[in-house]
């Protein structure tokens, strides 16, 4: 029944350690890393709200414990939580132990407008399905976004997000039904393109970019902002 809070506390406790480094210090950066987290991970529950609702996905109640907000479960909650923070941890990590490890802008531009081109044209051909359609739509956006006011974030981003796959697939891969009976969270695949890495639809690593993308470009921003400086 616990499994589920399990992986969210498992992933958010190392990083969460290691955020007291004496070199690093990630902690410092508590208040723009929370705000951000938390205003992403109130736009991704409202939208997980209406896709359970509708049957686009749902959980196991085997896995998760029985509390509910609005039809989601505590632990799906979290999720929005621990996730984001454990994957932006590794950004930053790459921020401060290499600094000089960025792609050039000619690379950002080529793998931003190569996605796109994919991205625009799976959409296009897929409007009819629920999961793919809008999270290939804010998809879009989000690379836009990227191409035209964060670049210097992508320079990192795409490195660092290429690592934060690793234990992605691990997690994601337990919650979809990967190592055990059954999934944590299951699929209605008329809702998308029905093609999975191992268990996880393909669609789900689209929604991590753009879930931590927004994370990491907020709190650059509000990094930026005099509210937040020193």
């Amino acid at each position: 029944m616990y499994l589920y809070l399990l992986l969210n506390l498992g992933s958010l406790s190392i990083p969460f350690f290691y955020s007291f480094n004496k070199k690093m210090q990630f902690i410092k950066q508590w208040k723009t890393v929370f705000l951000s987290i938390f205003l992403v991970a109130f736009f991704f529950i409202i939208w997980d709200i209406i896709f359970t609702k509708n049957g686009v996905w749902g959980f196991n109640p085997d896995y998760h414990l029985p509390f509910k907000i609005a039809g989601l479960p505590i632990d799906e909650m979290l999720f929005f939580i621990c996730i984001p923070y454990a994957s932006i941890f590794i950004h930053y990590s790459f921020e401060y132990f290499k600094p000089d490890l960025l792609l050039s802008t000619k690379v950002v531009n080529f793998i931003t407008i190569f996605f796109l081109v994919i991205v625009g044209t799976t959409l296009f051909f897929n409007l009819d399905k629920w999961y793919t359609s809008i999270n290939y739509s804010l998809l879009m956006i989000t690379l836009l976004v990227g191409y035209l006011s964060g670049k210097e974030i992508l320079k990192r981003f795409y490195i660092a997000f290429v690592l934060i796959l690793i234990p992605f697939f691990i997690v994601n891969g337990i919650l979809t039904g990967s190592f055990i009976a059954e999934p944590v969270v299951w699929y209605n695949n008329s809702e998308n393109l029905g093609i999975r890495f191992f268990t996880i639809p393909i669609e789900d690593i689209g929604y991590a970019f753009n879930m931590l993308f927004w994370v990491v470009f907020l709190n650059e921003k509000f990094k930026a902002t005099k509210l937040f400086q020193k």
